[in-house]
């Protein structure tokens, strides 16, 4: 047999195997984003934008200035100058609780509910990969992610736009930028911003692997967020804070400076990049050995 004919062999297997992969992820999405549970979740998390517009044009009376003084979050003064601030200050507001809880449960409940639902061992007895298998768990996870950031900040730019005036944007640098490069930074933001959750997603499909029971696991991820969460408020151990998966989440403000600061965003992402190797192999070592009985 020639060196062509060899190298031809393996083909028609990979792609096989490719559309199989594609397949159980247009499948793992559909289920995933069909479910009462996650729209339930996406629901909540529109709705925190508008309930963040509503309480500042209370506050502000007319909506026309001022805004509220004291704590909330960033950019949540700015809201009643430019309705698009309200992006922004919602992606603040929801990414250190809101938006990780609702990956947490999602990355939770892809192995072990499977597995508590008895699917999980049927899924694998037909020629399925499961490496291949984990990987599409893990993109719908991905997926989710970036979905649930954009609805927050879809929510944020339509309420925005009806509570409040939009125009140029002045950034945290004191420079005015066009709505459209305003616009365009706030989808730049929504990315990074989901992004942000790469490492955990990982964490939490990790954990996934280590129970059938779903509930126990989304409960252990979201303990394990709350507990680093803890941890990188503490001002004893900040020798570990830059360690820890949330410490570089709010990153994405500097894309909201002239010129952009990349060095923190760069961190964050390099951080997350490491957990999701780490948790990813974990994961992947967990679940190609584990004794599927459920």
């Amino acid at each position: 047999m020639s060196q062509a004919e060899l190298t031809a062999v393996p083909a028609p297997r990979a792609a096989r195997g490719a559309l199989w992969t594609l397949g159980i992820l247009r499948s793992e999405l559909a289920t995933t984003l069909r479910r009462w549970r996650t729209l339930a979740l996406l629901g909540v998390l529109a709705a925190v934008p508008v309930l963040i517009g509503i309480a500042v044009r209370i506050e502000t009376g007319d909506g026309s200035r001022g805004g509220p003084g004291g704590g909330g979050p960033a950019f949540l003064s700015q809201i009643t100058d430019n309705g698009l601030f309200l992006v922004f200050a919602a992606l603040s507001a929801t990414l250190p609780v809101f938006l990780p809880m609702a990956v947490g449960v999602i990355a939770g409940d892809s192995v072990a509910g499977e597995a508590s639902g008895g699917t999980l061992r049927y899924l694998l007895v037909a020629p399925a990969d499961r490496t291949r298998l984990l990987l599409a768990k893990y993109a719908s996870v991905l997926v989710f992610c970036l979905v649930a950031t954009l609805v927050v900040a879809a929510s944020a730019l339509a309420a925005g736009a009806l509570l409040f005036p939009v125009g140029e944007v002045t950034t945290i640098s004191g420079t005015r930028i066009g709505f459209g490069e305003g616009l365009l930074r706030a989808g730049l933001i929504a990315v990074a911003v989901a992004a942000s959750l790469i490492g955990f997603a990982a964490l939490g499909l990790f954990v996934s692997t280590l129970t059938n029971s779903g509930v126990a696991a989304m409960a252990a991820t979201v303990g394990v967020l709350i507990t680093v969460q803890i941890l990188d408020t503490m001002p004893q151990l900040d020798g570990i804070h830059p360690y820890l998966f949330p410490h570089y989440w709010l990153s994405f403000t500097d894309l909201l400076r002239d010129p952009v600061y990349w060095d923190e965003m760069a961190r964050n992402l390099g951080l997350q990049a490491l957990y999701a190797a780490v948790f990813g192999s974990a994961a992947w070592a967990r679940f190609t050995t584990k004794d599927i009985t459920a």
